[in-house]
């Protein structure tokens, strides 16, 4: 990883690292989220995977308004750092640990790879 690259990804942490601070105070079943990226393509590449406790609880969420405040939130804080998407929606993706759990044995970095 080149020195520019370490300090994109220390940038993504903090802001990601608030955003999720901020989700599991507000938003219920959320767990956690982390990033995927490569660097040789970014920001394009970038891919954020928000984490969900159940199948339920991401349904629920996604059928208000609460997942276009995160959309936004995410938006907010990529731009704080200058990263620039066109659509904030395309570098997100929605998991849960029960999927994780029966399709992978709770094994993330399998399932993240």
């Amino acid at each position: 990883m080149r020195k520019t690259d370490k300090k994109i990804d220390n940038q993504l942490r903090v802001i990601l690292t608030e955003v999720c601070e901020i989700a599991l105070k507000e938003i219920d079943g959320f767990q956690w989220l982390t990033h995927l990226v490569n660097y040789s393509h970014f920001p394009k590449s970038l891919k954020i995977v928000c984490v969900f406790d159940t199948n339920e609880t991401l349904a629920d969420f996604m059928s208000t308004s609460s997942h276009t405040k995160l959309m936004s939130l995410i938006q907010k804080k990529l731009n704080e750092v200058g990263v620039k998407v066109k659509n904030v929606s395309d570098h997100i993706a929605y998991d849960t640990e029960e999927n994780c759990e029966r399709q992978h044995n709770g094994k993330w970095a399998e399932r993240l790879a």
